[in-house]
């Protein structure tokens, strides 16, 4: 699942598809179009624990104007105990049960206010394993809750558009079943009844079309694959039909189909449905073959403010590369692997966010991926709490944007910096595709398992810090050399964590770059303490040291203070050219001090406006390296531009001035 700000959707439809890839980390939000309530009063969850849900029938009749709904929803299941005569499905009150049948014998229910379950007895105990099956008929009009799980609407020009999105807690507002990621179906079938004039869209495959001769029609869908109660869906509407069809090998082929309003099927928004087939060719190469490859893939439009992920046939409320991308790589890591419980969302969203970066490196090259996960790592700075989710009961926490979704991509992103970009993909592919995994449902610790199981070490470390822990580390670092002699030098650094309170300090192997004039070597050492030194030897003079040169820990450098041999110390106030310069949108700002002294730096914009300070205290007698990061200024400054910008060194009667350049 995906939101997008309710500014940008009229934007959707129009802008450019450069601009879409350039942009769409940027147009995260927390909320839909229309409503996104912080707390449920309510959480049936994690449902009837006595049952094993094996199948679902929905035979579903969708009346618009007067808006009503009139069901017969079959549950085959199979007891998880003995002595089984109870049993709960979730079901919202307003949907009043007519009867309940099973063998052609009607059962006892009953519907107590206030609880939003429907109570069931059997007409005799089952034991552990027994099988039941049963028919719940019932009517009324659906509630709305969560993100809008079953919604009378309309499309852009006022026709009827009658959808669903039932995570988390949004299936019991339309059907019986037990509301809960855990247990999946084995099968369901999904037939829907509407207007002649309407399209009923749904998961798996088209198994026909009835003309029922009164003006309205059944569209028959079946997947015989396991499914999640929240993914199942429905969307209604004239829709469009714009079929395209994915090649995944020399002489086979799927179906890829497109359901948008009439008004939105435009040549531009055709072309960026196109790019469906090269995203998934890549998450195929990436991650293994499609998942669902005997039914279909496709999108069917819907009026919420982004997208959802539903089996097979993701819903989506405008078109863009980022949304397409994001809702088709939940096919493998939300659908085909679905996480176990709401606090493990991660799994789900940290996954899709993630595949949105790596769609655009290998469609349009790295520099892209590094653009979108530096916007990510300044999302998720801003995380609050543990990515696993503490409060279940709040959609919000679920669907945390800086958390669930961008933190957890960069989690995934450190770890391809911690195990190689060979180990990770094989640990992606492997974990999507593992026998005691696929089409099932995870937690965190079997996602570990696989990792380590490539990584050929413990990663417990990381886990834990990362994904229970809380906030990320802040680095001071102190380096400088020795002359060894023969051309060798020992590099001292000296890498200090500010104290944190869920872990204490983050470990994390860190990588440095050791600059020798016009050659560079690339170190890794493994800071496992709040305040640890390493030496290195190299061969060569060293000038410079960048730490995490490819950005791959969720950091903030509080400064790299440069403290080299006594015959190297200033003498004199000295203030460096920018590096790289131009710059996009990290550059480092070198200056020296002579003796203690109170120094100021500060950057400004051709108006003179300061849009940032770097430096703002008394320094002793040392050579600095500070970094500016365009990207992450102080809350309520506007994201810079691309332009000319200047940095000014002042202290005592010493003021200097150098320009330099942001590159968007």
């Amino acid at each position: 699942m995906k939101f997008i700000k309710p500014l940008f959707i009229s934007l959707l439809f129009s802008s450019l598809i450069l601009s879409q890839t350039l942009n769409e980390s940027k147009i995260k939000s927390v909320g839909p179009v229309s409503r996104m309530p912080y707390g449920l009063t309510k959480v049936n969850y994690p449902g009837d624990s006595n049952i094993d849900v094996t199948y679902y029938k929905l035979n579903l009749t969708v009346q618009y104007n007067p808006n009503y709904l009139i069901g017969a929803v079959t549950v085959e299941a199979k007891s998880t105990v003995d002595s089984l005569n109870t049993f709960f499905l979730d079901l919202q009150n307003v949907l009043k049960v007519d009867s309940v049948i099973s063998n052609n014998q009607s059962l006892n229910f009953s519907q107590p206010s206030g609880s939003a379950r429907l109570n069931i007895t059997l007409g005799k105990a089952f034991n552990t394993g027994e099988k039941f099956s049963l028919i719940v008929y019932y009517q009324g009009v659906p509630g709305s809750s969560g993100f809008g799980s079953f919604t009378f609407g309309t499309t852009i020009i006022g026709q009827p558009s009658i959808y669903t999105l039932s995570e988390p807690y949004g299936a019991s507002d339309w059907w019986p079943n037990k509301d809960t990621p855990a247990d999946k179906a084995d099968s369901a079938d999904i037939w829907i009844t509407t207007r002649s004039d309407l399209k009923a869209i749904s998961n798996g495959n088209l198994m026909g079309i009835v003309d029922n001769g009164n003006g309205t029609h059944t569209y028959k869908w079946k997947t015989t694959y396991p499914i999640a109660q929240y993914l199942i869906s429905m969307a209604i509407a004239p829709f469009e039909e714009y079929d395209i069809y994915f090649h995944y090998n020399s002489t086979d082929s799927m179906l890829v189909s497109n359901f948008l309003y009439p008004e939105t099927m435009t040549t531009s928004n055709k072309a960026i449905l196109d790019k469906t087939l090269d995203m998934l060719s890549i998450f195929s190469d990436k991650y293994g073959p499609y998942p669902f490859l005997k039914e279909k893939y496709g999108h069917a439009q819907f009026g919420w403010g982004g997208g959802m992920e539903h089996q097979t046939i993701t819903s989506i409320g405008g078109v863009s590369e980022g949304l397409i991308a994001h809702e088709l790589s939940h096919q493998w890591f939300g659908d085909k692997i679905t996480c176990k419980n709401w606090e493990s969302i991660w799994l789900n969203e940290g996954f899709a966010t993630f595949s949105e970066g790596l769609y655009r490196e290998f469609e349009y090259g790295r520099t892209f991926y590094d653009n979108y996960m530096f916007g990510k790592m300044t999302a998720a700075k801003k995380a609050q709490g543990s990515i696993y989710v503490q409060n279940i009961s709040s959609v919000g926490s679920i669907f945390n944007g800086n958390r669930s979704y961008a933190k957890g991509s960069v989690v995934l992103h450190m770890l391809r910096g911690i195990v190689g970009d060979a180990n990770f993909f094989n640990i992606m592919k492997t974990y999507a595709t593992d026998p005691s995994i696929a089409y099932g449902v995870v937690v965190t610790a079997d996602f570990q398992r696989v990792a380590e199981s490539i990584y050929g070490s413990s990663l417990d470390y990381f886990f834990s810090e990362w994904i229970f822990g809380e906030n990320y580390p802040k680095y001071n670092v102190v380096w400088g050399y020795s002359n060894l002699g023969n051309g060798q030098y020992s590099v001292n650094v000296n890498i200090k964590q500010t104290q944190n309170n869920n872990p204490v300090f983050f470990t994390m192997p860190v990588q440095l770059k050791i600059s020798m004039g016009s050659t560079d070597t690339l170190v890794t050492v493994f800071n496992d303490k709040g305040n640890q030194s390493f030496n290195i030897t190299v061969n060569g003079l060293p000038t410079g040291l960048i730490f995490d040169p490819n950005n791959y820990i969720l950091k903030d450098v509080l400064g790299i203070v440069t403290g080299v041999e006594s015959k190297t110390l200033p003498n004199t106030f000295t203030l460096k050219q920018n590096y790289p310069n131009p710059f996009n949108p990290t550059t480092t700002i070198s200056f020296s001090v002579p003796e203690k002294s109170f120094v100021s730096l500060v950057v400004t914009d051709l108006l003179g406006r300061k849009v940032a300070e770097l430096v703002n205290e008394e320094k002793p007698q040392g050579n600095y390296t500070v970094f500016f990061d365009a990207g992450n200024l102080p809350a309520g400054r506007q994201e810079l531009s691309s332009g000319i910008y200047f940095y000014t060194l002042t202290t005592g009667n010493f003021i200097q001035t150098k320009k330099m350049i942001l590159l968007r």
